[in-house]
């Protein structure tokens, strides 16, 4: 178990292994650097030292600024709970994604359009692992509940980069990636945030309805024929077609986007959803139970600040901290905290795909 020591006294892994490299030098943050400046396309965001940070930092011997920035996502606790946290349905079954899985896809696709129009996917990839972290549990509904207790509303890219990721002290790149990447918010100011916001609706149109037909909400046949005739009927293909939708718009104009029948089928594939997946009778019960768990566990802990545990960051507004406590949660465990802080009757809770829990 102390792995295989080699004739001049290197340990391997693997007894017998010939994992060499010939001659070279170490790849290093310079070289990198270095790289950037000189492959990468005009108008690409390029890592350059420490980064822009609020707080500011020595330069990484081995790390771009923005692999630091990605590194430190990927390591954090906020990242780490998108693994227990509603995409679509709650309590999903092991087929579904959750928050964890769609950052990773979304990461894919925002990675495979900066590299194929040659800007900087680094930096794609981090706001893509990021850009939801600042959900709560339960999905969009969550967002409903908390917008009763946050002056200007809750709003989960904002939120995320400013509440759930301060912390890591990120670039402002990085940042406004993951603050504006939703369709209402102001314009990203770098191309690859501009990559991660059509990255990300891209991702949840296609996996949202391949969750759907795998759970028999829908049928592929259903697909209106708008969305099929362009783009194909399965993930794989609409995936494929709008991954190079993208790079083709960028070639040919300079600028992030798709051609309009690109465009029309993506928005009739998030009409589909919405319609057939995401206001369909039992989705709307369910937002209703858990903005009705979350409201009550929000004032109840806004009461009983006490009941916070010492690891949450206080300020001079309990409400705020409440908020901020409870959208940190994974489903499972701030519908378990309302049974036993509220002696919640578990019926009222949101029920799973499967109808059982």
């Amino acid at each position: 178990m102390r792995g295989h020591v080699a004739e001049h006294g290197l340990v391997r892994a693997h007894a017998g292994s010939d994992a060499r490299v010939g001659p070279g030098r170490t790849v290093d943050r310079l070289v990198r650097e270095a790289y950037e400046r000189e492959v990468l396309r005009p108008g690409a965001t390029l890592a350059e030292g420490a980064g822009d940070r609020a707080r500011p930092e020595e330069p990484d011997v081995e790390r771009t600024c923005f692999e630091r920035d990605r590194d430190r996502i990927v390591h954090s606790t906020a990242f780490r709970r998108l693994a227990g946290k509603t995409q679509v349905v709650v309590h999903p079954t092991d087929h579904q994604r959750t928050r964890l899985t769609h950052a990773l896809e979304v990461a894919q696709i925002a990675t495979s359009i900066a590299r194929g129009i040659g800007v900087n996917a680094t930096l794609a990839d981090a706001i893509a692992l990021g850009h939801d972290c600042g959900h709560g549990p339960g999905g969009h509904a969550s967002e409903d509940a908390f917008d009763a207790f946050v002056p200007d509303g809750f709003d989960h890219g904002p939120w995320g980069a400013d509440v759930s990721l301060a912390d890591l002290n990120l670039c402002t790149q990085t940042l406004d990636g993951i603050r504006n990447h939703s369709w209402s918010r102001p314009a990203p100011a770098t191309v690859e945030g501009e990559i991660v916001s059509w990255a990300d609706r891209i991702a949840y149109c296609a996996h949202d309805l391949e969750d759907a037909v795998h759970a028999g909400i829908v049928r592929p046949e259903e697909i209106p024929d708008v969305v099929a005739d362009v783009a194909g009927r399965t993930r794989r293909e609409q995936l494929g077609h709008f991954v190079r939708a993208v790079v083709r718009a960028v070639e040919e104009h300079g600028e992030v986007g798709m051609a309009p029948d690109s465009a029309a089928a993506l928005a009739g594939l998030r009409a589909f959803n919405y319609e057939r997946i995401y206001v369909r009778p039992e989705s709307l019960a369910q937002s209703r139970a858990v903005v009705v768990v979350l409201k009550a566990l929000v004032e109840h802990l806004a009461a009983h600040p006490d009941r916070l545990p010492t690891t949450v960051v206080r300020t001079d507004d309990p409400v705020r901290d409440a908020v901020t406590y409870v959208a940190g949660m994974t489903d499972r465990f701030a519908f378990d905290l309302a049974v036993r802080e509220l002696d919640w009757d578990r019926s009222r809770l949101p029920q799973g795909i499967d109808r059982d829990r």
